[in-house]
């Protein structure tokens, strides 16, 4: 969604010719197809296991992680094709464009807001073990992903009525190359998307941050490198690289912005790294580090055998 579009930038690259562009797209085509493809399937199996296994559908943790492989899949695809219809140069209607990009926004945003409510989990889980049951229900948790998916939204209906309101009706029947700044006619909506973005980043940042000191805390005390908390602790870690390589995903806007001759290059490494790497950490982190899903994992593999 942060792929810059790449027609203004044609004119001004010498280095390439055009055997060379369609080589390069060819080949992040099929690097970003085979990544995409092996997070989608190493996700879809970790749903089968959480859909297939009553007792992990009953704990508050899994369904979040499910929520979370949910939300990353869908943003990947939405990610990728509004990757390959920029690098193509591919014109669609305004309001179809407005759809993809704002559901595309709303799943990148989804995903730290996921990680934080995680944190909360697992700090309550080991601060306050016997809250633990009453405050993580089932019911809660989905209560939770619903007020999740309101925060994400809620910028982009505030986006929608200052766009209603100022733009001209020509303006809904034209045809553009889908990037979030093509959608962007007023300085507010700038604004609005400026401030979501620094509030998420501080809000979120400082959950885990202050979860992962509490849990460090309770470690410590134990004395104990095997324990809950501690395993704890390594786990609210990966989730702060992870919340670090996507706040580094926003970096894209400024990189993207260098029209020199290996812009291309620029922008393929951004989306493999910045966008899909966060992602694969997701079932990584939670699915075959977690014991669970590891037993049931080999047991589906081993009846498949």
């Amino acid at each position: 969604m942060n792929i810059t579009s790449i027609d203004s930038y044609v004119a001004q690259l010498t280095f390439w010719e055009t055997k060379g562009y369609e080589i390069l797209y060819s080949t992040f085509l099929v690097i970003a197809s085979l990544f995409i493809s092996s997070c989608i399937y190493l996700i879809i199996v970790l749903l089968i296991v959480f859909f297939t296994t009553p007792h992990v559908q009953e704990n508050a943790r899994y369904i979040l992680f499910a929520h979370m492989l949910i939300n990353d899949t869908l943003y990947l695809i939405l990610a990728f094709v509004l990757s390959v219809v920029n690098m193509y140069l591919v014109y669609i209607s305004m309001p179809i464009c407005y759809i993809i990009v704002s559901l595309a926004v709303t799943t990148f945003k989804v995903t730290p807001y996921n990680l934080a409510v995680m944190a909360l989990e697992r700090y309550i889980a080991i601060c306050f073990p016997l809250r633990h049951i009453v405050l993580c229900t089932n019911q809660r948790s989905y209560f939770v992903i619903a007020v999740l998916w309101f925060i994400g939204t809620l910028p982009h209906v505030a986006d929608f009525i200052v766009l209603i309101v100022t733009a001209e009706k020509s303006f809904f029947s034209q045809y553009l190359l889908c990037t979030y700044d093509s959608i962007i006619l007023k300085p507010l909506q700038s604004s609005i998307r400026s401030f979501t973005l620094i509030t998420s980043i501080i809000l979120v940042s400082f959950i885990i941050m202050f979860t992962y000191i509490r849990v460090t805390l309770i470690a410590r005390k134990t004395n104990s490198k095997s324990s809950s908390a501690s395993k704890a602790g390594r786990t609210l870690m990966l989730h702060a690289f992870q919340l670090l390589l996507s706040l580094l995903s926003l970096t894209s806007t400024f990189t993207e912005s260098y029209k020199g001759e290996y812009v291309l290059i620029l922008v393929a490494f951004n989306f493999l790294f910045f966008m899909c790497l966060p992602r694969l950490l997701s079932p990584l982190i939670y699915g075959l580090r977690d014991e669970v899903f590891r037993k049931c994992i080999k047991k589906m593999f081993s009846l498949k055998q």
